[in-house]
């Protein structure tokens, strides 16, 4: 019984691990949702520019105004390819996440099946210790029926 309880506690302590792994895929993929929405108005914001900027091709620009323009989308471009590189990076935690949280609920499914086995294994030792006992009374009685048919046949 020290030994279920024992167990009792490891699954309890699994559980609670299994959670936290559960709490922290949720977290991570609100994470990476989001960092793929700022990708996403990231390239919308920089394509928009670049049509809104695009139609005014035929108007003569100033070499300053046409510079800062192609420095500002250099810059929107730049900062696209770091979100990427955000977002598969908090892809990759996602994933990581979820192999943990694999992990945490196998570990539990193993130790309640340990539990449950040692369970099993200790109700047929005290199935047979109870089938034992039942036997030798069964035994004694007719034991003592036979002694008082015995001594009363005398």
């Amino acid at each position: 019984m020290a030994g279920h309880r024992a167990f009792e506690v490891a699954i309890d302590m699994a559980q609670r691990q299994r959670d936290a792994d559960r709490r922290l895929l949720v977290q991570q993929r609100g994470q990476c949702a989001n960092a793929e929405a700022q990708l996403t108005q990231l390239t919308g914001y920089a394509q928009e520019t670049r049509q809104r900027w695009g139609a005014s091709e035929g108007a003569r620009l100033l070499p300053e105004v046409l510079r800062h323009q192609l420095q500002f989308l250099q810059r929107l471009e730049q900062t696209a390819r770091m979100q990427q590189a955000v977002v598969q990076a908090q892809r990759q935690r996602v994933q990581q996440a979820v192999r943990q949280l694999a992990a945490a609920e196998a570990r539990l499914a193993s130790l309640r099946h340990v539990l449950q086995q040692r369970q099993r294994a200790e109700q047929r030792v005290q199935q047979r210790h109870e089938q034992k006992e039942t036997d030798e009374w069964a035994m004694q009685r007719h034991a003592r029926g036979i002694g008082r048919q015995l001594t009363q046949g005398i």
